[in-house]
């Protein structure tokens, strides 16, 4: 990253962030403040990517296209 150059506003207040983004904000020992941009994921995506064998069958799957069963679908 960078190095910038900042200068408060008449509070005290730097902008140190992209806006509409969001952060997970951690402390250090020392007081310095760590900013890491976060986004969120959803249950069943965490699930997904918590689970190897399901990704292991998926990308066989997208690698070995005529291996596929064909099924009807209901009316």
């Amino acid at each position: 990253m960078a190095t910038r150059l900042v200068t408060a506003d008449a509070r005290g207040r730097v902008r140190v962030a992209q806006p509409d983004r969001e952060y997970l904000v951690r402390e250090e020992p020392d007081g310095t403040l760590i900013l890491e941009p976060a986004v969120v994921v959803s249950e069943l995506e965490c699930r997904y990517l918590a689970n190897i064998a399901l990704q292991a069958r998926i990308e066989y799957a997208r690698d070995h296209p005529d291996q596929r069963v064909s099924r009807k679908r209901r009316s």
